[in-house]
């Protein structure tokens, strides 16, 4: 079983994410780590990130065990991977990568841009979470506050509404609502109130008996 949560960034799908998958005991992937570990590394090998060669070079060598660096959930790494991602050969080269996690039995949930609109367009379940831009700002600023780094509120909602424009006006594999995902808004939602939310959606969808 495959569940695919789309959305924005600060929507709240990476926590809801990982709260579904170990309710139903399933594998998860945050797919945005991917970028941003490419964005790190073709950084960090003295390359502009939107350097074909090097992207591309460096997607195809990614090592999926440093995705536990605490850097890549940073607002930097954020920005850096909406630049990568933009190219069409990086996302073709993590895309088997992507397909071959979701096959993982028992089942897994990805969470990312694209996934039940490319990455795995017959997945049993689709959720498009979302939220206003004003909401998701306040909960990526209250991120920040908690880690004592001096960025303002405003500056956070500027970039949310930057990485929405590039993640969804890219030519290649866009930020959408797939046809038939269901669209859950948090803007309103607990943590717990969204994830019995999800819940729910996926019973209506197809009754698993691990909800």
């Amino acid at each position: 079983m495959i569940v695919a949560i789309d959305g924005p960034a600060a929507s709240g799908k990476g926590t809801l994410a990982k709260r579904l998958a170990e309710h139903l005991g399933f594998h998860c992937l945050d797919t945005g780590l991917l970028y941003r570990a490419v964005a790190r590394d073709v950084a960090q090998r003295g390359f502009r990130l939107d350097d074909l060669w090097a992207a591309v070079a460096t997607a195809r060598g990614l090592d999926p065990k440093e995705l536990e660096d605490p850097d890549l959930r940073g607002t930097a790494a954020g920005d850096a991977a909406s630049i990568v991602a933009r190219i069409p050969e990086v996302r073709a080269a993590l895309l088997a990568y992507q397909r071959d996690f979701a096959r993982r039995p028992p089942g897994a949930v990805l969470d990312g841009r694209d996934i039940g609109s490319v990455v795995c367009p017959a997945a049993d379940v689709k959720i498009f979470v979302t939220a206003t831009p004003e909401v998701r700002a306040r909960r990526r600023f209250t991120e920040f506050e908690a880690r004592g780094a001096g960025i303002s509120y405003e500056t956070v909602l500027a970039d949310i509404l930057i990485r929405d424009q590039r993640d969804s006006g890219r030519a290649n594999a866009p930020m959408v609502l797939a046809t038939d995902a269901m669209l859950l808004d948090t803007s309103n939602l607990s943590i717990e109130a969204a994830f019995d939310a999800a819940v729910g959606l996926i019973k209506r969808k197809i009754g698993h008996p691990g909800c």
